[in-house]
């Protein structure tokens, strides 16, 4: 199963951006989404940026993404 995760854009240069999701920070390719700003919030999946969604549901997902791992941890 593929799953892809929002990020919240901290850093632009060029064709590429910095998300960071909770402490994690990574590079992503923008290419699909050149109208990208920062603090927007990215789908993210395989390295590569698929839509800006909106913060509100962004954090929704990210939310329900943690509780789900802390199932598994248990």
């Amino acid at each position: 199963m593929c799953l892809a995760i929002p990020g919240k854009v901290i850093e632009i240069n060029e064709s590429k951006a910095i998300i960071e999701v909770g402490n994690v920070k990574r590079e992503v390719f923008i290419q699909l989404v050149p109208e990208t700003k920062l603090g927007d919030y990215l789908l993210v999946h395989a390295g590569c940026a698929i839509q800006i969604v909106d913060e509100e549901e962004a954090l929704k997902t990210l939310e329900i993404l943690k509780e789900l791992a802390e199932d598994e941890i248990c």
